[in-house]
């Protein structure tokens, strides 16, 4: 998927969100903006939007010296989602489709996501939670089961810390023997990483590695050959999150994309509306418009 002249004032925005996040001077604040500014202005747009937000993200945490700007946050949202992990793993077991609602819950958690809005309130992300089981789905979700019946070995692709606690409840019901599950190799956003993985206690349930790369998404180019291994083997891929979906749609036949649906960008390349919960399953054809 190719960036949008629409991502380009998301990126400024984060930009500018993560440094205040940081620091309250208002010179170095201006200081980076400028320098992201001089950075948009020369960048290909014919490339995903993740590898653009890489090299934002890069230089952002090079001019403010913070090595992981949202790592409180993180860590906070990794606890609110442990703290809400045992009812909803409740909900889940008294489900008439046990994975059904547990892929709604870990989609709903995709609302934990400072790429869109650093203003997200522990509030908000409790009320999506607990709303969850009353969405829509829109998907193939019948073509995934099948699929999922099948695949003996499942790459499970994080997006973001919090998030990643609610996964937990997918790879329960899935079965943790035969999920591999990978995260960010370095900070990058709020994308959780092999530390938020340890913090909800993903390394005890199952495999956990890294993807060798810091970009918002899964950049093959970018990748670590541990990753590729998993990536190549891997039955069935789910791909969780829109950088996932923005850096990956279109490159493997056997990749399900879950995401919330954020922006009118993606909207318009999946046919569906901003707010809607995707599970989209291997082969989902969008409107691509």
């Amino acid at each position: 998927m190719q960036t949008s002249l629409d991502c380009v004032p998301c990126l400024l925005r984060q930009s500018l969100e993560a440094t205040r996040a940081v620091t309250a001077d208002v010179g170095v604040q201006e200081h980076v903006i400028r320098e992201v500014l001089r950075m948009l202005a020369e960048l290909e747009l014919n490339q995903p939007p993740p590898l653009l937000a890489q090299a934002v993200h890069r230089r952002l945490r090079e001019l403010t010296g913070a090595d992981d700007p949202y790592q409180r946050a993180k860590t906070r949202f990794n606890r609110l989602a442990m703290d809400a992990l045992p009812e909803l793993r409740e909900r889940v077991r008294h489900a008439e489709d046990p994975l059904l609602a547990a892929a709604q819950f870990a989609v709903a958690a995709n609302a934990i996501d400072m790429g869109i809005s650093s203003a997200i309130t522990d509030e908000a992300v409790r009320e999506a939670l607990r709303g969850t089981l009353g969405e829509p789905v829109h998907g193939e979700w019948r073509e995934f089961v099948d699929a999922a019946a099948e695949a003996k070995n499942i790459l499970y692709l994080t997006d973001n810390a919090g998030e990643i606690a609610v996964d937990r409840l997918v790879i329960e019901v899935l079965g943790p023997e035969r999920v591999t599950v990978a995260v960010r190799g370095a900070p990058v956003l709020n994308d959780a990483t092999v530390v938020d993985a340890r913090e909800v206690g993903m390394v005890e349930l199952t495999q956990v590695i890294d993807n060798g790369s810091d970009a918002p998404g899964t950049l093959i180019d970018d990748c670590s050959s541990e990753f590729l291994q998993h990536f190549d083997r891997a039955d069935l891929i789910i791909a969780k999150g829109q950088g996932n979906f923005e850096s990956l749609s279109g490159t493997a036949a056997n990749v399900a994309f879950w995401f919330k649906v954020k922006c009118e960008v993606v909207s318009r390349q999946i046919g569906l509306p901003v707010g809607a919960h995707a599970l989209l399953s291997p082969g989902h054809k969008g409107t691509g418009q």
